[in-house]
């Protein structure tokens, strides 16, 4: 089987995310989309973070009910911060009949120089990049993949954090089950 790892915070999941996995798994050759809750970035501040065991409840129960769509706590149990290289092996040696294929916007493309052996990610890993606005894919590799037609949001988690500490309502931000479970737990108020 094919699958698409979609790595991040998920801090909160919102409908950009919801709608970018869905697309790739249905006009992708990906057979599955896994979102991989990473527990902290490198790249990142963990001070913002809610805890990584929500943000994995808050996909599950959103994806419960898609074959096409999964989550993972992988990263839970590795040394932090989560390095893509590594967690691309654990799951190479946990599930060695999968193949296994990196998703990225085109924002985190520009970084991906950074990346913790990158060269051999690039190597080793097809890299599914969907379009970022105001990010244009330069350069290319035989294993990097433009996919055209992923529907381009401008919704960030960090704007949905801010606006619900200010008393916005952001429901329509957020898929149901996600603004559901923050609303109801009180996060990010």
């Amino acid at each position: 089987m094919k699958i698409g790892l979609f790595f991040g915070s998920f801090n909160p999941m919102h409908v950009g995310h919801k709608i970018i996995a869905s697309y790739l798994a249905e006009f992708s050759d990906l057979e599955k989309v896994l979102f991989v809750v990473s527990p902290q970035n490198p790249l990142k501040q963990k001070k913002t973070l809610l805890d990584q065991n929500h943000r994995l409840q808050i996909i599950r129960a959103e994806v419960e009910d898609n074959p096409k769509l999964a989550v993972s706590d992988v990263e839970f149990s590795m040394p932090q911060p989560s390095y893509t290289i590594d967690t691309l092996v654990r799951l190479k040696e946990k599930y060695p009949e999968h193949e296994y294929a990196i998703i990225m916007g085109a924002d985190n493309l520009q970084n991906f120089h950074k990346w913790k052996n990158y060269e051999e990610i690039l190597a080793n890993y097809s890299v599914y990049v969907y379009p970022r606005h105001g990010y244009e894919v330069e350069g290319s590799h035989e294993n990097i993949h433009l996919i055209d037609g992923v529907p381009q949001m401008e919704i960030s988690a960090s704007f949905i954090r801010n606006s619900i500490k200010e008393g916005k309502d952001v429901s329509y931000l957020m898929t149901e089950k996600a603004w559901k479970y923050t609303d109801e737990m009180n996060f990010y108020k």
